[in-house]
């Protein structure tokens, strides 16, 4: 028991140091520790001052983080911001009154100018073609919000085996177009997950639609769960955090705001009693509780079946392999995750080293 108690603490202290797969933002975060890493060196720099309560820079983000995709592989260029409710002295130093303010950092000077033009991805690119010397052309960025009309609504939103977030937006719409980024980037958290879907439709142009659901203003979000197509009314906030945690909750998918899978992910109440049971019990005691964690593993349905293969796979491992097999998958695990590896990869890695912390 003294060794399994060693092998529970190095692993808990493992499962803490674990990391996320880092995602790099097209649009590089700059802080007080980083700017001038990033910043005057060897490459230009274009950098929104901003705050998140700022409509304007709602208005701006979508237009600039295109702008970020765009300039992606410039190495002489780079495309920056910085939070000002976050870093007030930063924001102070370089005289920010106003949001948002964007300034041009000629390569190797913290000297910047101020951009005066339009605030539209052509206008910014033509700029920092200009300044840069760059001839960069405008990338095309594809959404993973699913586009509805009333040809294909009935086909995604009244399917049976999905669960469907939808907005209901007319392009004229200011509060739409405030929303637009955002809503993109919990279309991008939930890509990888088959039963759920995050789309729009154009309520002005397929008003029809609208009139069904009872669509009197914009933006409206309903929420067309597996089980009520009738579809209920979002009233969450409006933040990527607020849906993200509304389709956890509602969906039972254990994703961040970067579409990350979290440390819940895989994990299954009766497997996890099961395995305490296993942990604790003698080598000869061990075998019986696997069968059981094989016997329950097989009751489980849907995303929860693939979850049990996995608990069942593990425990078996550990039989076989012996007590320091979990820790040292884990290690092998973080080393994988710590590469650059596709996300459904960096999924399956995830979900094997949440149900092996179980065994520790």
């Amino acid at each position: 028991m003294g060794k399994l108690v060693q092998i529970c603490v190095g692993l808990a202290f493992l499962a803490l140091s674990l990391s996320s797969i880092a995602v790099a933002d097209d649009v590089v975060v700059l802080t007080e520790e980083n700017f001038e890493k990033e910043v005057g060196q060897d490459r230009a720099a274009l950098v929104e001052f901003y705050a998140p309560w700022c409509g304007h820079c709602k208005k701006l983000a979508p237009e600039y983080e295109k702008l970020g995709a765009t300039f992606k592989k410039a190495k002489s260029v780079l495309i920056a911001k910085v939070d000002c409710d976050d870093q007030k002295s930063l924001c102070s130093k370089y005289d920010v009154s106003g949001y948002p303010t964007l300034k041009w950092f000629p390569k190797g000077s913290l000297e910047p100018k101020k951009y005066e033009g339009p605030r539209t991805t052509e206008a910014l690119a033509e700029f920092v073609n200009t300044e840069g010397g760059t001839n960069v052309k405008i990338a095309a960025i594809p959404s993973n919000v699913v586009v509805l009309t009333s040809d294909n609504f009935g086909e995604v939103v009244l399917d049976e085996t999905k669960d469907v977030l939808v907005e209901f937006y007319a392009p004229w719409c200011g509060h739409c177009k405030n929303l637009a980024p955002t809503y993109e980037k919990v279309a991008t958290a939930f890509k990888l997950e088959e039963d759920v879907v995050i789309a729009n439709v154009d309520a002005d142009k397929y008003k029809d639609l609208g009139e069904k659901y009872g669509v009197s203003g914009f933006p409206t979000l309903k929420f067309f769960p597996k089980g009520n197509k009738a579809g209920e009314e979002y009233e969450g906030g409006r933040d990527l955090e607020d849906f993200v945690a509304f389709i956890n909750e509602k969906s039972g998918t254990s994703r961040d705001a970067k579409g990350q899978l979290t440390s819940k992910a895989g994990i299954v109440e009766s497997l996890d009693a099961l395995v305490k049971e296993f942990i604790a019990a003698s080598n000869e005691e061990k075998k019986a509780v696997f069968a059981r964690i094989q016997e329950e593993a097989e009751k489980l349905t849907g995303s929860s079946a693939r979850y049990g293969k996995i608990y069942s796979k593990a425990a078996k491992s550990c039989l076989e392999k012996g007590a320091d097999y979990a820790k040292n998958e884990i290690e092998r695990i973080h080393r994988i995750l710590d590469k650059s590896i596709s996300p459904a990869k960096a999924d399956e890695f995830t979900l094997k080293k949440n149900v092996l912390s179980s065994f520790a």
